[in-house]
């Protein structure tokens, strides 16, 4: 006889507290998908700025390719 497993299974008792869980948890993933998103903007705006000068473009392209980089990060 076999017995079947659930590694993921929740008792009915302790449904309430992980569901909570998952919505807190939830919640909190998409609050960092936001500011890396946010904070991503700020960066590539600020790097195309400093890129506007010959000497800024040392810092603002490093700057724009990071903000780019967070950006997918918090979109994908």
């Amino acid at each position: 006889m076999t017995t079947i497993s659930r590694k993921n299974s929740v008792p009915w008792f302790l449904w309430p507290f992980w569901a909570l869980w998952k919505l807190v948890t939830g919640i909190l993933i998409l609050t960092g998908r936001f500011a890396a998103v946010i904070i991503g903007l700020v960066l590539i705006l600020a790097g195309g700025l400093l890129s506007l000068t010959i000497i800024g473009a040392i810092i603002g392209v490093p700057l724009l390719i990071i903000g780019l980089l967070l950006v997918f990060r918090g979109l994908f």
